[in-house]
């Protein structure tokens, strides 16, 4: 597995990262979470939590302008293991520009066994959510949990959120949650859960 998988096309302006970011949480604040990109502090602790063996896989959801991605691969995963899933085209051709490496999918995480390759599907050692699943119902919740269940069965998926508490109602998804850390020098603070199915 190597490469994007989306062209590496002109895309018109070719602005920065941040500057991207902006212009997509104006556009759209509630598919973004957050007024600033992930600090290094958090990418970091990300890092520190991923699970992975032999020729399994990182896939990355909602990876935005890469911050989180770049801290995976100074954590040690090696580009060719680290899968990207973005929905913006923008910011998937952003990242591809500046992942080498790394595999880009431009896809919907919600409807995960269609975007992520045949190939992959239960060889995903750790999942990562950047998706502000907090904002979204309970029914649309339940979807993505349905849809990382559909390529790595058993291995549930870790979720960055801006809340102390619980930022899913675990119980009703059928979940197990444990907080993993928390980075109070995040802009804002954020924290770091692990879901799993339960039982």
């Amino acid at each position: 597995m190597s490469g994007n998988t989306i062209e590496d096309r002109p895309s018109g302006v070719r602005e920065g990262g941040f500057g991207l970011f902006l212009r997509r949480w104006a556009a759209n604040p509630l598919q973004m979470g957050s007024v600033v990109p992930s600090s290094p502090a958090l990418g970091r602790r990300i890092a520190a939590l991923v699970e992975r063996r032999g020729d399994q896989v990182v896939v990355e959801l909602g990876a935005g302008t890469g911050a989180v991605s770049r801290a995976l691969l100074d954590g040690g995963v090696p580009p060719d293991r680290l899968v990207v899933v973005e929905i913006v085209p923008d910011m998937a051709r952003h990242l591809a520009r500046t992942l080498p490496g790394v595999t880009v999918i431009e896809g919907d995480a919600f409807a995960l066994s269609e975007a992520l390759p045949k190939a992959l599907h239960g060889r995903v050692g750790t999942a990562i959510c950047g998706i502000p699943l907090v904002l979204l119902p309970t029914e649309q919740q339940r979807r993505f949990v349905d849809a990382v269940e559909s390529v790595a069965p058993g291995r549930g998926f870790l979720l960055y959120s801006y809340c102390i508490t619980s930022p899913l109602p675990y119980r009703t998804l059928g979940l197990t949650a444990r907080r993993e850390a928390w980075t109070p020098l995040n802009v804002p603070p954020a924290s770091v859960w692990r879901y799993r199915p339960a039982g």
